[in-house]
Order: structure tokens, then sequence, then C-alpha cells
């Protein structure tokens, strides 16, 4: 077993490099009555409730609670497209913020399939976030150079934060299982952290429990009950996520099945199918179409 390192590990950084998240602020200011939001392909959105009380509700079947009650300031993260309402949302003053956020991937990025289809969030409970919303609220209260890409950044950092705030409270949303479970296991997460750093390298079982500091089949039963599916099968999906991306940034099928360890696109191809029902070259002709 090869050893490991004692000291932190960077959970999230692997995963957003390879499928980076973008958010443009739309919106700042007050509220009336109802407001509508529609779900629209690869988009989701950020919003924050700064003061004041609101309803919001989404449709039966939805994924999401029918109606939510906000008494407090909170963030609301819609990881996916989703179609939702605000109820009685503040009429007066700059309370109210948001922006969409663009994931790489769409519903294939890995933070959004970890993610339940909203999360609801007291500004409260995230330590370290009243200076990034002093910052993001002082920008949108009046116009300088510059304030909408400054607004933008400053909504994707918030995002890291509720991310980072996730890790550290998996149970968070009703979630039992998935990728979030995983990188909140001390041990789990240095063998997850290393294939997203590493996805071409030979990972076995055992090299995998190696970088976890556990034995195989410790491991192995562990995986399963954190994140619902296999080592191989994890390894197979992060894999194949990204050589979708690869594939539709332009690179060939021999490219992608190089970089990512297969010894010929063969066998890339018959991975690809196993995961996706399709080969690499059905399913982009799929999503050009």
């Amino acid at each position: 077993m090869s050893p490991i390192s004692a000291g932190p590990v960077d959970r999230l950084s692997a995963l957003l490099e390879r499928f980076r998240v973008h958010a443009h602020l739309f919106h700042a200011g007050p509220l009336c009555g109802v407001t509508h939001f529609d779900a629209q392909e690869g988009r989701g959105f950020l919003h924050v409730l700064r003061k004041g009380e609101m309803v919001v509700t989404h449709r039966p079947r939805s994924g999401a609670a029918r109606k939510i009650k906000v008494t407090e300031p909170t963030l609301l993260l819609y990881p996916r497209p989703l179609e939702h309402h605000f109820h009685n949302a503040p009429a007066e003053g700059s309370d109210f913020v948001c922006a969409t956020v663009d994931f790489e991937g769409g519903v294939r990025h890995p933070v959004v399939v970890a993610l339940p289809a909203v999360v609801v969030m007291p500004l409260r409970s995230v330590e370290g976030i009243e200076q990034t919303l002093a910052l993001l609220f002082a920008e949108t209260e009046r116009v300088r150079c510059g304030q909408r890409l400054l607004a933008d950044r400053l909504f994707e950092v918030l995002l890291l934060q509720v991310l980072r705030w996730l890790l550290d409270h998996p149970d968070h949303g009703g979630m039992t299982q998935g990728l979030l479970h995983g990188l909140a296991h001390p041990k789990l997460a240095r063998a997850l952290t290393a294939m997203h750093e590493r996805p071409s390298a030979a990972w076995a079982l055992e090299s995998m429990a190696g970088a976890a500091g556990m034995s195989r089949s410790a491991f192995a039963a562990e995986f399963k009950l954190q994140l619902g599916v296999t080592p191989a099968e994890y390894l197979l999906r992060w894999r194949v996520s990204l050589a979708q991306s690869m594939l539709l940034s332009g690179s060939s099928i021999k490219l992608a099945s190089e970089k990512l360890g297969y010894a010929n696109p063969a066998s890339f191809s018959r991975a690809f199918a196993q995961s996706v029902g399709l080969s690499p070259r059905a399913w982009l002709q799929g999503r050009q179409a």
C-alpha cells in the first residue's frame, strides 16, 4: 500500500478546474408580487435574500419541496434547470440579488449530479460568507466601472464557499449518498481527489485503497456505502464525463482515449458504451444534432 500524506487535501480544485462554473448577475434590488424563473437547459440559479421573508414554490414531482418558506437571510442554489416562483419577496430596498449559474457539462457536471434539486442555506450557517456578501451587495448598489464583471466573480466565490460548507455538512438537503459524502470522508476524499487529478493513471482497487490509506476490502465497502457505486463504476463515470467534454470541444476519439489512459480507441469506445449506452461517435452525433 502506497504511503499517503497526513496533510489536508484540496477536494474541489481538480473538479472545478476540469468542469468550470460561470455565474452572471442578472438582478439586484426589490422583487414585487410573484416572480417566475423558467427552467433553461444547462442553467442553474443562485439567489441571495439579505432581508425580509418570502415563499418559494415548485411544481409537483419536480424533485424539490412543493413549498418552502424563507424567514431569514438565505441563499438558494438551483444547480439544475428547475422552474420556481418567489411569492411576496421584498418590494423595497436592494435586498435581493440573483445570478444564473452555468456549469460546464450541464447535468453531467459532477457537482450538479451530487447536489439536490435546490439547496436552501441560511446565511448564518456559512462561516466567512459575510465578507463576500458585503462586497457583492456593495457592487450592486451603485454603478461603477467593472461592476458586472466583479459581481460575477463574487457570485463564483460565493458558490465555492457554499460547496465548501456542503462538504463539511454532506447530509444537508437530504443527501444520503454521493460525491459530496465521499469527499467529506477523510480517507475516501484522498482517493477521489487522486482519481480526479490523475484520471489516466492505471487505477486498480489496490492503488485506490492505497491512496486512501485503507485495506482493499474496507475501502470497497466504505466507498459503496458513501457514494452508492463501486470504485470502478465511479472511475468509469469520471473518465467518461471528461471524455464527453473533450469530444464536445473537438478532440478526436483517439486523443481522448490516450489522455484518459486507455490502451487504444477500441477499449475506450467499449468503456464509453458501457457507461452511456452509445458509442462515442454516436453520442457525439446525437449531441451535435
